[in-house]
């Protein structure tokens, strides 16, 4: 077994927290050393090398929680070199602020066509509920190919708080967009924890009676919290199910976790916006993303699901494939197309 350095955010987390409390040994970035896989032809020449080095997880017995600090300064560091790079594909501005009490980073594509001057697109990233591991990584590609400003809600992290800590952020900021757009030119999305979140913060304007936004987006999350899904158990997946059930232990506090405010797909979904949803064969929460899409669908909302194949978990991470461009050019022309709707 070789020591190498993971660039994928969200499944770097995951491991690290798994590595962490199984006892493994860790590589310099923080993440397990294990061997690797094989991955098919079906998928683009420069998925198979990349993902080459991706790490096996290995079920273990828990042990004792992961240094969140260390994985806080893991995450910032490979965002910086996230970002650095998609800066000189996708030129958006970056700034720092707050939003409601809230920080925020704000992305703003340069040369907004008129059209969209008065589109936001809101992200509530991903990270395990533990760190930020998306709120630039996530949004600079969606600003400049959606040509609309993103405004990152960086929300209170777990452990030290918990649900409904980062729900109640997200929906101050969302009150406060209220105030100079009009719901129809909102969009609120997420990845992973942040896929969790937006579910969450859905049902929850829905129970506060506020308007929707024009358009969900739901990706690699799950919307029930209550039970796993085959993939997170499944000893193929890249990544391991112990580290996403501490993370939601961590997340939800003690919380009753059959709550719909806090796993959505136990209530009443009626009356969401459009979704869309994307997953891939080898993400953790494959199974929870079509699990949600089905229930959407029954519920009466028009939602979309886009299955990658042989894609890990938040695969969009990785920016030197096609299938990373690819799932970035497909969730801006989702929320353009809902963006540009006449409310």
């Amino acid at each position: 077994m070789r020591s190498f350095l993971i660039s994928l955010p969200y499944a770097a987390i995951f491991l690290s927290i798994g590595a962490a409390m199984a006892g493994e040994s860790m590589g310099a970035s923080g993440v397990v050393v294990a061997q690797q896989r094989s991955w098919p032809e079906t998928i683009s020449p420069e998925a198979r090398q990349e993902f080459s080095r991706l790490p096996v997880a290995r079920a273990r017995s828990l042990g004792e929680p992961p240094a969140v600090g260390q994985l806080r300064e893991s995450a910032l560091s490979v965002q910086r070199a996230v970002a650095a790079k998609q800066l000189k594909r996708y030129p958006v501005d970056m700034t720092e602020g707050a939003i409601a009490g809230t920080p925020v980073r704000i992305f703003t594509p340069r040369n907004v066509p008129e059209a969209s001057i008065r589109h936001v697109l809101i992200n509530v990233h991903g990270g395990g509920f533990t760190v930020d591991s998306g709120s630039l990584s996530e949004n600079i590609p969606v600003a400049w190919l959606a040509k609309a400003k993103v405004v990152a809600v960086l929300y209170p992290l777990s452990p030290e708080h918990s649900f409904p800590a980062a729900v109640d952020a997200v929906i101050a900021v969302y009150k406060e967009m209220l105030q100079a757009h009009r719901p129809g030119d909102i969009v609120l999305y997420g990845t992973s924890a942040g896929a969790v979140l937006t579910g969450e913060v859905a049902v929850r304007l829905k129970a506060l009676h506020l308007p929707m936004p024009a358009a969900l987006g739901f990706f690699s999350g799950s919307a029930d919290l209550s039970r796993q899904g085959f993939s997170e158990s499944d000893p193929s997946m890249p990544e391991t199910g112990q580290a996403l059930a501490w993370a939601i232990a961590q997340y939800a506090g003690g919380h009753d976790l059959t709550d719909p405010l806090i796993s959505p797909l136990l209530g009443d979904l009626s009356g969401l916006p459009p979704t869309l949803l994307m997953t891939g064969t080898r993400d953790i929460l494959l199974s929870q993303t079509t699990i949600f899409h089905r229930a959407l669908i029954k519920a009466g909302v028009p939602a979309e699901l886009v299955v990658f194949e042989a894609m890990p978990h938040a695969h969009w991470s990785y920016l030197d494939i096609p299938e990373s461009t690819e799932a970035f050019q497909t969730m801006a022309d989702f929320f353009t197309k809902y963006l540009n709707r006449k409310n």
